[in-house]
């Protein structure tokens, strides 16, 4: 994930802060937020017209690069602005990136900065058509050459998925996702990718839902082979508008994914 450099997004936020003023005052009693973290795969649902939805969190992740042993700290960050039933325009990346790697029996070097930002969209496709039926929408994100320092992209990357939504019984939903993507890899070459990703939620009560989900990808790097994640957690609504989530997760394949990660978020809908 990779978002916009922090003097641009001040004026961003301010912008859809007013725009948000906007969305009727009044809300449907089942009318909650519905956000794309935690976990690997994203929803089919969009915001809804005039509705600006923040999603920000802290996520620390833990993997080995060749002897060393490398932490990262993370803040993944999606701004969601609705435009109308449909449609929603997007600005999502990890912001702030902090780096320390440290050699084996050596003393440790940190890096930071700015990662890559993307701006996209997404577009309702489907409706859900009674209880059997699932809801579709397609997801599309550009990564424009961005970021700062050790963290800054050489090559425009960018990636489109399809995501959709089952109800499968009572308190069970699946949610997956499929796609195709256009990255770099830390040597700074191309490559394209297929994308899948599925999560298996549960409502525990009209608040919390428990999730377990993986994500795939092939190949994770130019010449690479298959990468593969899994994940679990949980996420809690506070009324209406606001949710916070916490997951863990770990690489089961490849070497590009964390060894482990965890992750705490916070979601509000303005």
């Amino acid at each position: 994930m990779k978002i916009i450099r922090l003097p641009v997004l001040a004026p961003l936020m301010t912008a859809c802060m007013l725009l948000a003023g906007t969305a009727q005052a009044a809300q449907d009693a089942d009318d909650t937020i519905n956000a794309d973290r935690p976990g690997l795969a994203e929803g089919s649902s969009v915001v809804g017209a005039g509705h600006v939805q923040l999603e920000t969190g802290l996520q620390q992740e833990y993997t080995r690069d060749g002897g060393n042993r490398v932490r990262t700290l993370l803040v993944p960050t999606l701004i969601r602005l609705g435009v109308s039933d449909k449609l929603e325009l997007r600005v999502e990346g990890d912001t702030y990136t902090r780096r320390h790697e440290t050699p084996p029996g050596g003393a440790g070097q940190r890096s930071e900065g700015m990662a890559p930002t993307s701006v996209g969209v997404k577009v309702r496709l489907r409706e859900a058509a009674g209880p059997d039926g699932a809801s579709t929408a397609a997801i599309l994100r550009y990564y424009p050459r961005s970021g700062s320092g050790n963290f800054r992209s050489e090559h425009a990357t960018g990636d489109l998925r399809l995501a959709a939504d089952w109800e499968l019984a009572p308190k069970w939903s699946l949610n997956p996702n499929i796609g195709v993507g256009f990255y770099e890899d830390d040597a700074q070459r191309r490559y394209t990718a297929a994308l899948l990703a599925a999560s298996l939620g549960y409502d525990a009560s009209k608040a919390l839902n428990l999730f377990i989900d993986a994500g795939l990808q092939y190949p994770e790097s130019r010449n690479g082979g298959l990468g593969a994640i899994i994940d679990v957690g949980a996420a809690y609504l506070i009324g209406r508008n606001t949710q916070v989530d916490l997951s863990a997760g770990s690489r089961v394949a490849g070497t590009t994914f964390p060894r482990l990660f965890v992750s705490v978020g916070f979601s509000r809908r303005f």
